[in-house]
């Protein structure tokens, strides 16, 4: 007998989000996760709000959300305040109930704002670090470094002379004609209105040049987890300075390797990886004048062919920083909050890596 078309609006329902969600779903493991690491920010929430006045948005909830935006690429924070509106699975990972009124944008934006000047983004990868170095999951002896360009949000139209005052042209204000062939121009004498710290780039010869940063990331060679990130301006040295940076900051005295690609085979950065007591792994440039920095001291040994091997994980991570969390055209100006935004997406992409190796051993 065929069924009919009919829909009976019920007053009430007593099914809460947290009945349609499925044990088996894979936002489940990643809100455990994720809410054992925001226990450990309480100390640093309690400091960024004050105790009397009208209560804002729970920062945990914040939190959340801006996890679902990059888990499901969402493209902007609009969208992501609609997707809370009707997306039971949503409501259930931010932690709203049926009836709970969603949060108008400008107010998420601004709340937003609060979690940036505290540095929570750092915090939160921290914790989540934690966890796996609880579960044994990271190396503490074995790395690779990598660097990529990271698109700003700047049109090159903003491009403009540091010493020349913009003017209108009368063309069309709001999207005006500039004419900038055959003009030279370079970081030095050019800024981008919009975006100054947007520096103008290109990922090799050949390549069209845009306005870009430099994003860093410090990988484990034993899960690929991602134990450090940097935002740079984008320069020729950028890749480097910012891994010497973050192997700096690897705790511990003793004797470790990095793995990378032919750019980091100069001899300044292989003479200062060894001077903080790291081997360097990289990949030898034997077209570079004066030949690769890299002798057979190093290549002659099992563990630089593993390093070789193992530094391709590290794409992997750029893939899904750039594809899944869109970071591919970054949504913010700034280099703070660009870094901001990169660090907390490693976050979230080390907790989809950690979900996947603890269905790996089940």
């Amino acid at each position: 007998m065929r069924g009919r078309d009919e829909q009976q609006l019920d007053v009430f329902s007593y099914v809460s989000p947290e009945q349609r969600v499925p044990q088996d779903h894979p936002l489940r493991s990643l809100r455990a996760m994720t809410d054992e690491a925001l226990r450990d920010l309480q100390p640093r929430f309690n400091k960024l709000y004050a105790k009397t006045g009208r209560p804002s948005i729970a920062p945990e909830k914040l939190l959340r959300a801006l996890l679902l935006q990059a888990l499901y690429s969402v493209r902007s924070e609009r969208m992501l305040m609609e997707q809370l509106d009707y997306n039971l699975l949503f409501r259930w990972f931010v932690g709203l109930n049926m009836d709970d009124a969603i949060w108008d944008v400008t107010v998420f934006t601004k709340n937003r704002e609060r979690l940036l000047d505290g540095d929570i983004a750092e915090v939160f990868f921290q914790a989540v670090l934690q966890q796996a170095r609880e579960r044994s999951l990271l190396s503490d002896e074995h790395f690779t470094v990598d660097g990529t360009l990271l698109e700003a949000w700047a049109s090159v139209k903003s491009y403009q002379r540091k010493d020349v005052k913009s003017a209108v042209p009368p063309d069309d204000p709001g999207n005006a004609t500039v004419d900038f062939h055959g003009e030279k121009r370079s970081n030095q004498t050019h800024a981008s209105k919009t975006d100054p710290d947007a520096k103008m780039a290109r990922k090799g010869k050949g390549k069209e040049a845009r306005l870009s940063y430099n994003g860093n990331l410090l990988v484990e060679n034993r899960n690929g987890l991602i134990v450090n990130t940097e935002v740079f301006e984008a320069n020729g040295t950028a890749e480097r300075d910012a891994a010497l940076v973050m192997l700096e900051q690897i705790p511990g005295t003793k004797q470790v390797t990095v793995g990378g690609d032919k750019a980091y085979d100069t001899a300044d950065f292989v003479a200062e990886c060894r001077n903080i007591k790291v081997t360097p792994h990289v990949a030898q440039n034997l077209a570079r004048p004066g030949g690769s920095a890299i002798d057979a001291r190093t290549t002659q040994h099992p563990g630089y062919a593993i390093s070789q091997r193992k530094r391709k994980r590290i794409e992997e991570c750029f893939g899904w920083l750039k594809t899944i969390a869109l970071l591919r055209k970054v949504r913010h100006r700034g280099i703070f909050k660009v870094g901001w935004n990169f660090t907390f997406a490693a976050a979230a992409y080390n907790l989809v890596r950690m979900r996947n190796l603890a269905m790996q051993t089940t």
